[in-house]
């Protein structure tokens, strides 16, 4: 039987049209293909869509399903060249593709940005796929709509289940305890400081200044170099300023039992004194020093990842999809040689962990509720979620990348890894103190008014206490 692969890359530009014409399987626009090795494409709307077909055995060998099954993602082919998770995630869908002959897997494949904006489409349609990944800010919205299938069960009995992380399903719970998905992809960082060692030293630093004083002081030598910033960055689609770089940097500020004080709805307020000082800092450094890149909130995070592979930057924020991007993109070249990883430097009032980093894993398989009515449908998307998920992903990305999953992998050899691998890994799970990435908690509804008022207020037309106070209307009333 037929396998596709609906790979639709938009660009920002047409984001309008992304969300009117891009619903579930039934309206992407796709060409027909025969044969395995068969590939066909066509432009429709700004986007380029692929279809392609595979056969194999079966991966439990007791499916009884013989349909379709969709699955939604966002690890592009464009993006699986460059990052460890991506490449995992489309080499074991395609084993489990191959495994199983008579059901036909579909998979639509966004950009990550395009993703969670159609995801979010879907959901308030009530039209999700019957697969697919889930933010730990939908979670608790979504079960309470009747929107996502309670996993509970399956995960703790699932043959997999000794070998879990079990400290990774935490964002993928409700109030009750209740599991509502796999977590899926690598266990990185969502902020890291990616620099040029070379030109760093040269601007008078043996490593990346623990300080943001210490960044403003190197400035000057920076500029004589020929650099126009120190760190390059990109916020255009609004949620990178609260990913990469608030969530961590608000960490410094509130200690982590805050954080954990507003999950659990223990008191703690977007209101509070500490809080609110980290947007103040957060406003001061983009607004007010000359840092960061003037376009960063009209600049993608890949344009800006771009400023550094070029070389027009000595430093870049981003996550760990962006390190294996760079990596692939670098190896053999002088800055590969000379590129490290640091922390955000701590602001000079902070008074938390210096070496803080947000890591884990953002996104986890999700089921359509719908699907628990068709028990042999359910079956195979049980028996998908568990394979992309489990062992044979963890072993990929551990042997060929140095990184984590959901499952544990024992006695990873870092010594057949070059020295930029061992670093990053080491950065990632040895050599920093991990802290929750804000928007895997909570509820999107809260977000979406946090990220566009960051937006504004490092562009100067709001207040830290402004945003403090929309955030936490939000979450008195969706959370």
């Amino acid at each position: 039987m037929k396998k596709k692969v609906i790979s639709t890359l938009l660009c920002a530009s047409m984001l309008a049209s992304m969300v009117a014409g891009c619903g579930s399987s039934s309206d992407s626009s796709t060409t027909a293909s025969t044969g395995n090795d068969a590939a066909a494409s066509t432009e429709s709307m700004g986007s380029s869509t692929d279809s392609t077909e595979s056969a194999g055995g079966s991966s439990s060998g007791s499916l009884a399903y013989t349909g379709d099954l969709e699955i939604m993602h966002f690890s592009t082919e464009e993006e699986s060249q460059g990052n460890g998770g991506s490449d995992g995630m489309r080499t074991v869908l395609q084993q489990w593709d191959d495994a199983n002959p008579d059901i036909t897997l579909t998979q639509t494949v966004l950009a990550n940005t395009d993703y969670k904006t159609q995801i979010q489409t879907l959901a308030n349609a009530d039209d999700l796929p019957d697969v697919f990944l889930i933010q730990g800010m939908n979670v608790k919205a979504w079960a309470d709509q009747g929107l996502i299938l309670d996993l509970t069960d399956t995960i703790n009995s699932s043959p997999y289940a000794a070998d879990y992380k079990q400290d990774y399903f935490t964002p993928f719970k409700d109030a009750d305890g209740k599991i509502y998905g796999f977590p899926v992809l690598t266990g990185g960082t969502c902020t890291v400081v990616v620099y040029d060692s070379a030109a760093w030293e040269a601007a008078g630093y043996d490593k990346f200044p623990e300080t943001w004083d210490d960044v403003e002081a190197a400035i000057p030598k920076l500029q004589e170099a020929g650099y126009q910033e120190a760190i390059a960055f990109g916020n255009n689609a609004q949620w990178q300023m609260n990913s990469c770089f608030l969530s961590t940097l608000g960490d410094r500020y509130t200690g982590k039992d805050w954080f954990q004080s507003m999950i659990n709805k223990g008191g703690a307020s977007f209101e509070d004194p500490e809080f609110v000082a980290a947007l103040t800092e957060t406003q001061r450094l983009f607004k007010d020093t000359d840092i960061f890149n003037k376009d960063f909130n009209a600049i993608s995070n890949e344009d800006a990842r771009e400023y550094y592979i070029s070389g027009d930057a000595p430093a870049f924020i981003g996550g760990n999809w962006d390190v294996s991007y760079i990596q692939a993109s670098l190896e053999g070249t002088d800055l590969y040689d000379t590129t490290k990883f640091a922390v955000l430097p701590q602001p000079a009032d902070a008074t938390y962990d210096a070496d803080s980093q947000n890591i884990g894993l953002g996104y986890a398989v999700a089921i359509n509720a719908k699907l628990k009515d068709d028990p042999d449908k359910l079956a195979a998307a049980i028996d998908l979620a568990e394979y992309i998920t489990g062992p044979e992903f963890a072993s990929f990305v551990a042997d060929k990348y140095a990184l984590g999953g959901l499952t544990t992998v024992s006695d990873v050899d870092l010594s057949k890894f070059d020295q930029f691998t061992q670093d990053f890994y080491n950065y990632s799970y040895v050599d920093t103190t991990p802290c929750e990435i804000y928007d895997s908690y909570l509820s999107s509804d809260i977000w979406s008014v946090v990220n566009t008022d960051l937006q504004d207020m490092v562009n100067g037309d709001k207040t830290p206490e402004e945003v403090a106070a929309d955030a936490q209307a939000a979450y008195e009333a969706n959370y």
